[in-house]
């Protein structure tokens, strides 16, 4: 067990065990010691950040969303580290979520839905709260390096109700088992805003170039399922989110399947596009974007339910 494995350890039992009001202000000025010593991911948050407000925006004010931005994912992490501790009841009156009907509708009729998901706002919350309502929930993660601390993550998540699926080394390849759990009628929430596998679909986003997963287009090409697209973000009390969708889904008609991927991948990133500018404060993207973009500064990989590529 090495000292990173022992620190998220740490983080599980101390933060969950002390009063929130003293965790939150511990993790405060640990995001502001950072703002004020930036590093390679704070770096790569402040110039993704330019991208989503643009340049006209003047310097002091880029640099205050860049420390809420910091302060946002510090959140993120210490509400991540109590999760384990909630009750039931307290998960599900500590998140909310805009569209709930749509997703209690599509899991009663049991035709599951694809949720393209942001790097914002509290995704583990997210994933729980769905579980918590009873409904099935899916979805993929990368392998973390060391593999204890990959191993653990997967454990708490399996704790929160979820069933996590690697993004490679399974039994199965996770694309074709988030089929058959999607035609189930599980929630399959896929984080949708980076590429991590360079073979993912180029599209438009704030200006630039980048590339995003093609699985959350692909589930739903091949399922038949409404595809939704979530913003999140936080409210002083609690993270919450919304859906937009069901997403129009371009039938054969429109052209071969590669074809209407791009489409569909273009629709999920203009749809994120829109829900990251109305709170840029809470997108945590500490890597690097864009395809013009230089240089290795990108940040610590940020875990999470759907980090992988379906």
């Amino acid at each position: 067990m090495n000292l990173t494995e022992l620190g998220y350890i740490a983080g599980w039992r101390v933060v969950r065990a002390l009063p929130r009001p003293l965790v939150a202000t511990a993790f405060q000025a640990g995001a502001d010691r950072a703002h004020r010593r930036p590093g390679g991911g704070t770096a790569r948050l402040r110039a993704n950040l330019r991208r989503v407000v643009g340049p006209e925006l003047p310097e002091a004010e880029l640099d205050d969303l860049v420390k809420r931005g910091l302060r946002s994912y510090a959140r993120y992490w210490m509400e991540a580290f109590r999760l384990p501790a909630l009750s039931r009841a307290q998960i599900l009156s500590g998140f909310r979520l805009d569209g709930a009907e749509l997703l209690a509708a599509d899991v009663a009729a049991g035709r599951g839905a694809v949720v393209a998901l942001p790097h914002a706002g509290n995704w583990d919350a997210a994933g729980a709260w769905v579980a918590a309502n009873g409904w099935p929930i899916a979805t993929v993660m990368e392998r973390l390096k060391p593999e204890g601390v990959y191993k653990r993550f997967m454990a708490f998540r399996a704790s929160l109700g979820m069933e996590i699926l690697p993004t490679h080394g399974g039994s199965r390849p996770a694309f074709d088992v988030l089929l058959d759990r999607v035609r189930a009628g599980a929630v399959v929430p896929l984080l949708a805003d980076r590429d991590l596998s360079a073979r993912g679909v180029e599209v438009d986003f704030f200006g630039g170039k980048t590339r995003m997963p093609a699985g959350p287009a692909l589930l739903a090409l091949h399922t038949g399922a409404p595809l939704y697209v979530a913003s999140m973000w936080y409210e002083p009390d609690a993270p919450c989110a919304s859906l937009a969708g069901p997403l129009p889904v371009p039938g054969p008609e429109v052209g071969p399947l590669d074809q209407r991927v791009r489409s569909l991948t273009q629709l999920i990133a203009d749809r994120l596009a829109a829900g990251i500018a109305r709170h840029p404060e809470d997108w945590h993207m500490l890597q690097r974007m864009w395809l013009d973009q230089r240089g290795s500064g990108d940040g610590t990989a940020l875990p999470s339910p759907a980090s992988g590529q379906a």
